[in-house]
């Protein structure tokens, strides 16, 4: 059985208590997340003893955020769908990746999920395959030339893809001008004290290779086919990584009904056990067995 026939089955009043959002239940995850970066900021800021030790694990969480943007491009983790749309944007603000092409980016990844011809993720080279490029992957460094590329393309109104509608333009190119304009506030504000660097900067910089490690293992080595039950891999992880990457690892789960909010995505879970055929019992045994498939050149 495939996803779609899978989906047939499903009763309509399992498939509609399943799209329910709601504003209460993310607030607090928000909250929670969130609380976790003023602590490891703060005390960072006070230089508390082994301070720099805190720098890879508040890059970490405010990386992160990743996921809830992510969230964020399916109108999902809240039911204000006003509150979505600046979440995503301000999150996409904090670590370089312009929310409203984002939103077109991914929208096309999950219509041509794994399609080596038409998924932008595979275009953009995200699935490594020797240890040069493995390591130059996880380093993060791709990911920052390309999102510079991507928000000065937008700003000069030369972002240019077929998963971008042209009507869409003008508003990428006001979103990209408005990042700018704070990024360069953040830049003139380096000149009167180190604070962004050392509580923003620096920590993203570090956080980004665990981002890189866990969005790999979505897709990575999965099959080039339309079933998401094969093109698409659920990580059976721990609860404090499922807290802090808003669920993401019921990755099979999200690619069969992307409309199910990340607080439902447990439920969703338990219904689609059986059919689950790419899973992987832990991130770290993930990487072990990804780079014993790495080649030399």
């Amino acid at each position: 059985m495939d996803h779609k026939s899978f989906l047939a089955t499903l009763p309509p009043n399992l498939v509609n208590r399943l799209n329910i959002r709601q504003n209460t239940g993310p607030f607090l995850h928000l909250a929670a997340h969130l609380s976790l970066i003023l602590i490891t900021g703060t005390l960072i800021t006070l230089r508390a003893p082994f301070w720099p030790l805190l720098l890879p694990i508040h890059g970490i969480l405010l990386v992160f955020l990743f996921a809830l943007e992510h969230e964020a491009t399916h109108k999902t983790p809240f039911a204000n769908e006003r509150l979505n749309e600046w979440v995503g944007r301000i999150i996409g603000l904090v670590i370089f990746l312009p929310f409203q092409w984002f939103r077109y980016f991914h929208l096309a990844h999950h219509r041509y999920t794994n399609d080596p011809t038409k998924d932008p993720e595979l275009l953009a080279g995200a699935k490594p395959e020797t240890w040069p490029a493995y390591l130059l992957h996880v380093s993060g460094l791709p990911y920052w030339v390309s999102m510079v590329r991507q928000i000065f393309s937008n700003a000069i109104g030369r972002a240019d893809a077929d998963y971008l509608p042209k009507r869409a333009l003008p508003r990428l190119q006001t979103e990209a001008r408005w990042m700018l304009a704070l990024y360069t506030l953040a830049g003139l504000s380096l000149i009167l004290s180190p604070m962004l660097f050392w509580n923003w900067l620096m920590p993203i910089a570090l956080g980004q290779p665990f981002l890189r490690l866990f969005l790999l293992a979505e897709h990575g080595r999965c099959a080039f086919v339309a079933n998401m039950f094969e093109n698409t891999r659920t990580t059976l992880t721990n609860r404090f990584v499922r807290f802090l990457s808003w669920n993401m690892p019921y990755h099979i789960e999200h690619h069969t009904m992307p409309t199910v909010p990340f607080h439902k995505l447990p439920e969703l879970h338990r219904e689609i056990l059986d059919q689950q055929r790419v899973t992987e019992p832990g991130y770290v045994s993930f990487t072990q067995a990804y780079i014993r498939g790495l080649s030399e050149k």
